[in-house]
């Protein structure tokens, strides 16, 4: 098959302004933008991933498509091994064909639904891939799995192109989003990509008849260690600002990664009674659609991506 009617989008790239850095770099150059990234597919792994919220993965897992580098440079990552910008990920870039088999040969198990992990800095990418499985008959659910800081005008160019959003939702404190994550900005960012994220699809998460998620939004919130009161902002703005119907996934799972082993805060794990204190809001605040998980979670989401398969031994 002949893939190049396909790649017209990637010509955008060479003015690239698709995530808020507005770097405007030209990816084609060799002179990149924050990112690091050139106008390839860059992607660590494709494979089948148990490990997502349960209208999620299901019993069957979903395909899901991981992108190195990343907008935001979170020092506490657990992606850190492809999320670290670098320009010389040469054995990450993967010919179309290459990537479309890879993701073919997973949906004709039985998995009809596919993750891009990370691709706010990638979405002429996300744009091919879906309209090159289309050409081929294959109509999986797509699902935008991103950390959040997604431009709004972006997004608008994504609407009835992708089926359910899965963003994080990091953080209300530019302070904290500075110091962590490097973008002071996260706290205006985030919040006006969510609104354009209800604004599409509304608070009502659509499942199949098996439990599995249609469209819709899930909105992810990890809670760290020393930071309770981010997370009760980020709850409270969520419930008044937007809607407290939506689906909020609370997660406990942080564990500190080398990068932060000397990090007041960010050096230790998630204490007990940090974790209850944001879930008692969450019920305060009124949600009733979601998910909270066990403290002992953090050992069930260690990828390694050195192995063929990150999540499993």
């Amino acid at each position: 098959m002949d893939y190049t009617p396909f790649l017209t989008p990637l010509e955008e790239l060479n003015n690239c302004s698709f995530c808020p850095r507005n770097c405007y770099a030209d990816r084609f150059s060799g002179k990149f933008g924050y990112c690091k990234s050139d106008a390839s597919f860059n992607i660590s792994s494709i494979c089948i991933h148990h490990g997502e919220e349960p209208v999620i993965s299901g019993k069957n897992g979903i395909c899901n498509i991981f992108f190195t580098n990343c907008n935001l440079q979170c020092i506490y990552c657990q992606n850190w091994q492809i999320s670290v910008n670098r320009k010389d990920r040469k054995s990450t870039k993967m010919p179309l064909e290459h990537v479309i088999r890879e993701i073919t040969s997973i949906l004709d198990r039985g998995i009809n639904m596919i993750g891009f992990v990370s691709p706010s800095h990638v979405i002429p990418q996300v744009k091919i891939i879906i309209d090159v499985l289309h050409s081929l008959g294959y109509h999986p659910v797509t699902v935008y799995n991103s950390n959040g800081y997604d431009k709004p005008e972006t997004l608008k160019s994504l609407e009835g192109i992708l089926d359910v959003f899965l963003p994080d939702f990091k953080y209300m404190d530019p302070i904290i989003s500075k110091e962590y994550s490097d973008a002071e900005d996260y706290p205006e960012i985030a919040t006006k990509a969510l609104k354009e994220m209800y604004r599409q699809k509304g608070s009502v998460l659509h499942l199949s008849d098996k439990g599995i998620a249609e469209s819709g939004i899930v909105i992810r919130h990890l809670v760290l260690p020393g930071n309770v009161q981010n997370s009760l902002k980020v709850l409270s703005f969520i419930a008044e600002e937007i809607s407290p119907k939506l689906h909020i996934s609370l997660m406990s799972q942080y564990y500190p990664t080398g990068g932060v082993s000397c990090h007041p805060f960010l050096k230790r794990s998630l204490k007990k009674d940090e974790y209850q204190v944001v879930v008692n809001e969450m019920e305060k605040l009124g949600f009733s659609n979601g998910w909270i998980q066990d403290l002992d979670s953090r050992h069930n989401y260690q990828p390694d991506f050195m192995r063929k398969h990150p999540f499993e031994e």
